[in-house]
């Protein structure tokens, strides 16, 4: 029972063709915004252009994925560790209270 609730769950396997379709997409928006500047622009019955060229294609490709962040570059930095107790209000005295708004 304890291993079961200390290992690491299953990554679940994305379909390759998927993934790569959506790079492709991915690609070609990026280098369809950087290169014409009518894909910068906005479209009455679509909208903004660069939000379905690029941000829509990298949103399905991170969803595919399942929205994990991408790994960190390098080796990792330590975690900080507080030393010594939280810090705690002091109590006040009754006199010194402010009064409530009700």
């Amino acid at each position: 029972m304890l291993n079961s609730l200390t290992r690491p769950p299953a990554v679940a396997s994305v379909h390759p063709t998927l993934a790569r379709s959506l790079r492709g997409a991915l690609v070609l928006g990026v280098l369809l915004v950087l290169l014409l500047p009518a894909a910068r622009g906005d479209s009455q019955w679509l909208g903004w252009w660069p939000l379905w060229l690029v941000v829509m294609p990298a949103t399905a490709l991170w969803a595919l994925h399942r929205f994990r962040l991408p790994a960190r570059g390098g080796a990792a930095l330590p975690r900080r560790r507080r030393i010594g107790p939280q810090a705690r209000r002091r109590a006040l005295p009754a006199a010194q209270r402010l009064p409530r708004a009700a």
